[in-house]
């Protein structure tokens, strides 16, 4: 079957369909998006009935739904579950967008909108490629089912609840993940490594009220001064996250490991000056490569307190507030570190000053050996695509869910991403490269056939 004439031949019909599903806000962080986010959720499931999906469901949790639906008629075959989410970050700073964020606009080959490539467009391909099977071939070289939620870009806090309590019905042999990245353009990689994750917010109150800084000024304690003076405690000069225990369960990098990073041959000095910086940083000791894909992380999200306004206000402010986020590797336990970081900082906090921390995500990390036959194949597929067998790569961000489906469902997980690190996910104007559309639709048929 000729499928690059096929998807060629309906090419602007799959792009206007994820264009509607694109303009639909799913911002499953904002309560006044709720209504969008159903929405959302009901489009998927159309779009599943449509390319010839049965038994299509949109199950309610306590939360956002979850989209189910199958096709099982290939008996004695592989089962493949493909898990995706149709929710999407907020647009904030919507200014800094060059088009509206929820109006795919096409320039230059690339989408630009919000869930473009993260992962509207990614988990939109998977239908599309199986629709287009049953369109050729009148049935399926392997059972499918889908299984598509709205709360990933809130760590999925009730989507292992849902597995746990349907494990018969998502049972799979391999679970297939379109929300990862090409190495570079034309430079396919398979993702069998992310970081996990575990956040808290932070807030320091002092007086109890904002003062005035020429008459109290000298003589109080200043929330604001009292929490940089606790963050900077969070690091030391080397750049290592100064915090004790931190560093409990994280792997030694190994002299093997380092020469597969090599292979990547990734150019650290392009990356400076595509972003604008002076030098790159970071814990020393360690590439670029290796510290944003094997080795964990502190960093500040988000610190503000006092006055925001133009202009002057002399002021001492009453209270100040940090967000922070910790990626993971290894067997570092999420609620370990919480609790260190927060005895760090009740053990550091200002005389004067009062501190309360809200501990919040929670999600552990995940590997994956490369030598699995299923992810072998997948290579195979993105070689007879792009001309590149695509390599093994661990990457620095974190889909808390994949850890859990691997786990619950006793199947092994093969993320095929078709996004770039450049297309802005979770930033103003994000899009996605429609080279990779094309070439991504064409791999996944590939993938799907070779098993």
């Amino acid at each position: 079957m000729d499928y690059q004439a096929y998807f060629q031949k309906n090419r602007d019909v799959h792009l206007q369909e994820l264009g509607e599903l694109i303009r639909i806000p799913s911002i499953s962080t904002s309560s006044e998006h709720k209504g969008d986010v159903l929405n959302a959720a009901k489009w998927v499931a159309d779009s599943l009935r449509r390319a010839g999906m049965e038994n299509v469901e949109v199950y309610p949790t306590e939360g956002h739904p979850v989209v189910y639906g199958e096709h099982l008629h290939a008996p004695g075959k592989p089962t493949v579950l493909v898990y995706g989410h149709y929710d999407v970050q907020p647009v904030d700073p919507v200014e800094l967008w060059d088009t509206p964020p929820f109006e795919p606009t096409i320039r230059d080959g690339k989408l630009y909108a919000r869930g473009a490539t993260d992962d509207k467009g990614q988990m939109f391909m998977h239908v599309k490629a199986v629709e287009a099977i049953l369109s050729q071939e009148k049935e399926l070289p392997v059972n499918i089912k889908f299984c598509i939620e709205g709360e990933e870009e809130i760590t999925s806090p009730n989507l292992p609840s849902f597995l746990e309590a349907n494990q018969d019905k998502l049972a799979a042999d391999v679970v297939l993940i379109s929300d990862t990245q090409l190495l570079e353009p034309g430079k396919p990689a398979i993702c069998v490594g992310l970081r996990g994750l575990c956040s808290l917010e932070v807030t320091v109150r002092t007086a109890n009220t904002d003062l005035h800084s020429g008459t109290f000024g000298g003589g109080v304690p200043n929330a604001l001064h009292a929490l940089v003076a606790l963050l900077s405690s969070l690091h030391d000069d080397q750049g290592r996250v100064a915090v004790e225990g931190f560093y409990k369960g994280v792997p030694e990098l190994t002299a093997d490991l380092r020469k597969e990073f090599d292979k990547l041959q990734f150019n650290e000095e392009k990356l400076r000056a595509d972003l604008g910086l002076d030098t790159l940083f970071g814990e020393e000791g360690y590439s670029f490569i290796e510290r944003t894909g094997v080795r964990p992380t502190l960093e500040l999200n988000g610190v503000y307190g006092g006055f925001q306004g133009e202009g002057t206000k002399t002021v001492i402010p009453k209270e100040a507030h940090a967000k922070i986020t910790c990626r993971l590797v290894g067997d570092q336990d999420p609620q370990d570190i919480l609790d260190k970081i927060e005895a760090h900082l009740n053990s550091r906090v200002q005389p004067g000053a009062k501190l309360d921390v809200r501990q919040t995500e929670r999600a552990r990390a995940f590997t994956i050996d490369p030598s699995n036959p299923l992810l072998q194949k997948a290579a195979d597929a993105y070689g007879r695509v792009y001309g590149t067998r695509a390599l093994f790569t661990n990457d620095g961000g974190s889909i808390p869910i994949v850890a859990t489906l691997s786990r619950v469902l006793s199947a092994p997980v093969v993320m095929m991403g078709f996004g770039l690190p450049d297309e802005n996910l979770h930033a103003p104007n994000e899009h996605f490269n429609l080279e990779n559309f094309d070439k991504g639709l064409l791999t996944i048929v590939e993938y799907l056939k070779s098993l």
